[in-house]
């Protein structure tokens, strides 16, 4: 061991810091840009890095020369991308000076002359970072880098503020955030208060405070307790109970003053007993009647504020809340008492980095970092943890940790789908784990269950790189490790649900440079699947109109049956090979009136499911006069098929197809990337539950009618997509919106409303899902949706007979 790591060891020791430095400080050698916020007790690091990372790219081989069937269609390499990532870290004060040294012994190369510096130790520390750094230390003024962190995490970070509800299944309840996140009132609690009016990105006003704040918690405790260390007074005040101190309405008039609408429970004077009582209070007790008489003060303080300036959404940060429960909890208390429930009192997940976030930013404007889109990196992000005493081993003191987030600029800017009805109340997620229990149990065992079959495609996607398996070692233990975290704090990385599970194991595997593990599974099936696709076409058109509808219907669900997402599929086709697509049809057991002027379809999986049951599909809607908009994946997930494979398969089936390929030319065929790598798809009813065969009848005949049917029945899908398919969306006015897949159409999207006509179709591939759907394994979900205001009779429920 070095004499660096030992005396890094040294200082940890009693700090139950498990990382090594090189996993906390992540990439100095690219690092640069660098901002401080130091405050009384942690210190705030932030650093812009470029990350080299491995990214599959898909070439198409020329087939014009000589075209054998075996000739693949295209080449799968491995290309060299730099990712912009921003690196956050949080830490305890006495560890500034070892910290320091490591980032002065790693920083390699860097152009950076300056270090942007706010909070209150900024001043105290400023000669030893200079010192250790080579740094000029610019300080920022504090309240301007706290507005604009917080509105960067609530721009980019979807389930960044909860609400905290002691004693439920879940302690911490995620909120949508409103896409226009202005105006709201912050409550900065420091050692005093502030409170902050935000109208937009640059406008913000101190509108009032207060001298009574953590300062005087902290203060008043250490008098009281004898307690010198702030963590230590909560943990005495979260084993006290305020009622031997405090006297209580009941205590004055013997019960409640109904008149006044007064409980008998409610406190009438903090401390009010200690006057006449002739005996010793316990610190404990002392400690939670103080931590009240702040909250209660603070808390009523801003329901005036909020109300002075009709404000609903109320944000509280600053060290006195600090994720800790009985800090959050006394403050809901408190606002729900004064506003009658009316005013939620909202935390932030990152509220302890809005400073640094916001000096990184003043010190980054040249970049105009605001201008894109920015993602939480799960895989280097150590996510929230409780502090709750009571909660299980592995969960450390949060003053003895050292916290991480880390943010990656993604490669398009997301904005909303413009065909949301309501796009403050979508929620993508069907099923938030982290509040339904049984399900959580579900699908984390699923997750592990499947590691082994994931490390095993990852290796075997780079049959050339002989380090392969001990890369894919490296994610199995850190994926295994995040699903171990989850387990213990659902409400880590927000909501938990089956989409965030997938996107955490994708930016695992990116990780570790698996850029996409199914490449070779997707290009054989590519292969495969093309070599049927005239043979399809042919019998279809020798259909009757409504047998081909019908048909067309069943080919596309069917084809959305091979999914190596899925265990359940992905065990047949590993057994059988032969499992094909007329086999799947047997399995699986409105379109004649005006046709939609364009139609958004959100693609799934490749192979089979794309080129012989989505472009038929699409065929037909392109002969009734439909422009069609194909929306695919920006990058690699599962076997989802990609924009790039999109378009190489595109232009072949062009090469065989006269309808495509007169709709490509003329543009009323596009193909737009998503802006998603995920499996699911995040755009921002009860159903019918059928197994066997299924009758299609209102929706054929008529797509325009209200006439519908819910079918019986995982890639997923959240309407925060690229920006330049929104832009399309709204040019060619579409009118009708097709998600495919169980990830997008089931795990996600399920209650999406749309201002537009919508088909959501899937197959279960889950026995478990389908069991808690009261299906059957390979059962259908077929959901027409008609706008409330575009409905001109009754919704219809068509009778079907199972075969």
């Amino acid at each position: 061991m070095s004499e660096r790591s030992k005396t890094w060891s040294s200082h940890s020791m009693d700090k139950s810091i498990t990382l090594p430095p090189n996993e906390i400080f992540r990439n100095l050698e690219n690092a640069k840009r660098f901002a401080i916020d130091i405050g009384g007790s942690l210190t705030k690091l932030a650093y812009y890095s470029t990350v080299q990372h491995k990214v599959a790219k898909v070439r198409s081989f020329d087939h014009t020369a000589k075209d054998t069937e075996d000739d693949p269609l295209y080449e799968i390499s491995m290309q060299e991308e730099i990712l912009a990532r921003l690196h956050f870290i949080k830490f305890e004060n006495a560890y500034i000076e070892t910290c320091l040294d490591f980032i002065k012994d790693h920083l390699v190369n860097t152009d950076t002359k300056v270090i942007k510096a706010t909070g209150g130790g900024a001043h105290k520390f400023k000669d030893l970072i200079e010192k250790k750094l080579k740094l000029r230390v610019d300080k920022e003024d504090e309240m301007t880098c706290l507005i604009k962190g917080c509105n960067f995490v609530l721009r980019n970070i979807p389930h960044e503020a909860f609400v905290y509800v002691k004693h439920a299944d879940s302690e911490f309840r995620f909120q949508n955030t409103h896409p226009d996140i202005f105006p709201y009132l912050l409550i900065n609690i420091g050692s005093g208060v502030s409170i902050i009016k935000v109208e937009s990105e640059d406008t913000f006003e101190r509108v009032g405070g207060s001298s009574i704040g953590g300062g005087t918690f902290w203060g008043l405790g250490a008098l009281l307790t004898k307690t010198k260390r702030f963590d230590e007074l909560l943990q005495l005040a979260s084993k006290g109970q305020h009622t031997s101190v405090d006297m209580l309405v009941k205590d004055i008039y013997g019960g409640s003053y109904v008149s006044l609408g007064l409980t008998g429970d409610l406190i009438a004077s903090s401390f009010g007993k200690s006057a006449t009582a002739d005996k010793e209070f316990s610190k404990e007790d002392m400690a939670k009647s103080l931590l009240h008489m702040i909250s209660n003060d603070i808390g009523q303080l801003a329901c005036l504020y909020a109300r002075l300036h009709n404000l609903t959404r109320v944000y509280f940060g600053g060290f006195f809340i600090r994720g800790h429960p009985v800090t959050m909890h006394t403050i809901t208390y408190s606002i729900n008492f004064f506003t009658k429930g009316e005013v939620q009192a909202l935390f932030l997940r990152h509220e302890g980095y809005l400073g640094t976030i916001g000096a990184f930013l003043k010190g980054a404007e040249e970049d105009n970092p605001n201008q894109y889109s920015w993602g939480e990196n799960y895989a280097g992000s150590s996510g929230l943890m409780s502090t709750s005493p009571d909660l299980n081993p592995m969960q450390r003191a949060r003053s003895g940790t050292f916290d991480m987030l880390e943010m990656d600029r993604l490669e398009r800017q997301l904005v909303n789908l413009p065909l949301l009805q309501d796009p403050s109340s979508y929620i993508p997620d069907t099923v938030d784990l982290s509040e339904d229990a049984l399900a959580r149990e579900y699908w984390l065992y699923c997750f592990e269950e499947a590691l082994d079959g994931v490390v095993k495609r990852a290796v075997a996607s780079q049959p050339d790189l002989p380090e392969a398996a001990e890369r894919a070692e490296k994610f199995r233990h850190k994926y295994l490790h995040k699903l171990q975290t989850l387990r213990h704090q659902p409400f880590a990385y927000g909501s938990l649900t089956v989409r965030s599970l997938l996107d955490t194991r994708e930016h695992c595997l990116n990780e570790f440079n698996f850029p996409d593990p199914y490449s070779k599974i997707k290009q054989r099936e590519n292969d495969m699947a093309l070599k049927y696709f005239q043979k399809a076409v042919k019998s279809l058109e020798e259909l009757s109109w409504e047998q081909r509808q019908f048909a067309l219907v069943r080919g596309l669900l069917a084809g959305n049956v091979f999914d190596w997402g899925a265990k359940a599929v992905s065990d047949v086709l590993e057994s059988d090979p032969e499992f094909g697509f007329e086999q799947a049809k047997r399995q699986l057991e409105g379109m004649k009136g005006p046709p939609h002027k364009c139609a958004l379809f959100f693609v799934d999986n490749s192979g089979i499911d794309i080129i012989l049951g989505v472009f038929p599909f699409v065929r037909e809607l392109l002969c009734r006069g439909t422009e069609v908009v194909l929306a695919s994946n920006s990058s690699p997930a599962l076997n989802d098929v990609t924009n790039n494979e999109l378009q190489i398969l595109t232009e072949r089936i062009a090469a065989m197809d006269p309808v495509i390929q007169s709709a490509v030319k003329e543009d009323r065929l596009t193909l737009v990337q998503s802006g998603s790598s995920s499996p699911c798809l995040d755009l921002s009813v009860p159903f019918i539950f059928w197994s066997g065969v299924f009758q299609l009848t209102d929706f054929l005949m008529n797509c325009n009618s209200v006439k519908s049917l819910k079918l019986l029945d995982a890639t997923c899908i959240s309407f925060r997509l690229d920006k330049v398919l929104a832009g399309v969306v709204r040019e060619r006015h579409t009118d009708l919106v097709i998600i495919e897949g169980m990830g997008r159409a089931i795990h996600t999207n399920y209650y999406a409303l749309l201002s537009c006509e919508s088909l959501k179709m899937a197959v279960i591939k889950n026995s478990w899902l389908a069991d808690r759907l009261g299906g059957k394994l390979f059962s259908v979900v077929f959901k027409y949706e008609v706008p409330l205001d575009k409905k001109n009779t009754t919704l219809d429920h068509v009778p079907v007979t199972p075969s």
